[in-house]
């Protein structure tokens, strides 16, 4: 197949037409490559098409599509990949048990892997290979990958990769900060997709509403910001976020917990729309989760709009006993005769990272609404706002620094998710899910 057929299918026919920083990507010529970008900026386009591209320009050779999860493998980059495929009339077997696709018309394979096993890619020889969502993957898969970039009958080489700013990681690093000779990176602007924005005008100023300011920043505009010395919960603001608060009888109290032995930690929350009100904590040195209720009801002993419980979803995880911690709230309920009860306890507990997006967006977001607020009442929770940090150099929450802190922020993170958290959908980003 000549060089000129293969310029007619590759744009022709499949009918592509870049953005300018997908254009930019594609002329790239160095054997490493990236496309850093916001949510909406076209990255997952651009990944599956420079993979078809490398495809047609390596007829028979071996090419490899990657992403952080399989989950986000088969739901979205190999989703893609085919969708493209398949509007463009492009010729395809896909081999479903052992997860590959032949083009025909140039007798190319493309293998569809996960990165969450890197030590499965030795032995493998490419002549190119293309992850999605390069921040979320960990160095040394994509270290594993340079080196399987080896196939000696390949005709153009080439490692490439997508994603979203994450902060000054690996990846920011290798291919913004310091950059490796051989490597090559397109950074896009953002409100630059003008297929989305003609489609969704508001795209953008939707976003405000969900994600906090740092948050919209990285996210929507493709800001790279310094990690693992910052506040975790950084949008809080006292003058802002705490005042004086007093119980709404004609709404439910929401009782969060984290089941934590010393101290066991719990807050009493009211929802009024999309409004949060922290009303109180409760904070027991030892204690069991019977205590924990019992100090509840004698806060509250009755309340006319009831009671929903819910938490840390490792309460429901069955004890020497043979009974969980939400088991024991219940027959604790049951015996104080109280009926106005309802339980709302979540299978598992969201990402960390993005129960913290979602905390922080309720205290202010981009658009410069608040709606979470706390009593003066709530010390140890006003402390974890204003101490919880990350470890240096990372992303993951101190939890050494003091024994005392993040118990009430965690219980308050489980209760905004449970309230608010988003459901899965497909697109050109798929998590954090907002």
């Amino acid at each position: 197949m000549n060089d000129a057929k293969n310029e007619e299918i590759r744009w022709r026919d499949i009918g592509y037409n870049p953005l300018p920083s997908q254009a930019r990507f594609h002329r790239l010529s160095t054997r490493f490559k990236g496309f850093s970008g916001p949510v909406g900026s076209g990255k997952s386009a651009a990944l599956c098409q420079e993979a078809i591209r490398l495809a047609y320009q390596n007829p028979g050779r071996l090419g490899l599509l990657g992403a952080p999860t399989y989950p986000m493998l088969k739901d979205a980059t190999q989703h893609s990949l085919l969708e493209i495929l398949d509007r463009a009339r492009v010729p395809y077997e896909h081999n479903k048990s052992h997860n590959y696709v032949v083009l025909k018309d140039c007798e190319a394979k493309i293998l569809f892997r996960s990165m969450e096993e890197y030590e499965r890619l030795r032995g493998t020889n490419l002549a190119w290979f293309g992850l999605d969502e390069l921040t979320y993957t960990a160095e040394e898969a994509w270290l594993r990958l340079e080196a399987r970039l080896r196939d000696p009958l390949a005709k153009a080489r080439c490692g490439f990769a997508v994603w979203t700013p994450n902060g000054h990681d690996w990846v920011y690093r290798r291919f913004v900060e310091n950059r490796i000779k051989g490597y090559g990176t397109v950074l896009a602007k953002p409100f630059e997709n003008r297929y989305l924005l003609s489609a969704v005008p508001d795209y953008y100023e939707r976003l405000k509403h969900s994600y906090d300011v740092r948050f919209y920043e990285q996210e929507a505009l493709g800001a790279y910001h310094e990690s693992g010395k910052d506040l975790v919960y950084s949008a809080f603001q006292r003058d802002r976020n705490v005042k004086l608060i007093s119980v709404e009888g004609r709404e439910p109290l929401l009782w969060t917990l984290d089941f934590n032995v010393d101290p066991m930690c719990s807050l009493v929350v009211q929802r009024s729309g999309s409004r949060l009100s922290v009303i109180d904590e409760i904070v027991i040195p030892r204690a069991s989760t019977e205590e924990a209720c019992e100090e509840f009801v004698r806060r509250f002993p009755r309340h006319p709009a009831g009671v929903r419980v819910t938490g840390d979803a490792s309460g429901n995880h069955r004890q020497t006993s043979g009974t969980t911690d939400y088991d024991m709230i219940r027959r604790f309920f049951s015996r104080t005769g109280l009926r106005t009860i309802s339980y709302h306890v979540p299978a598992a507990n969201p990402r960390v990272a993005d129960r913290v997006r979602l905390v922080n967006a309720k205290l202010q977001n981009a658009a410069g609404e608040v709606e979470l607020f706390v009593s003066d009442r709530c010390k140890e929770l006003l402390k974890d706002f204003a101490e919880v940090r990350y470890r240096d150099g990372t992303g993951l929450i101190d939890k050494d620094a003091d024994s005392r802190r993040t118990h009430l922020s965690d219980a308050l993170g489980y209760l905004v998710w449970q309230e608010f958290g988003p459901r899965p959908v497909m697109g050109d980003k798929t998590f954090p899910l907002f």
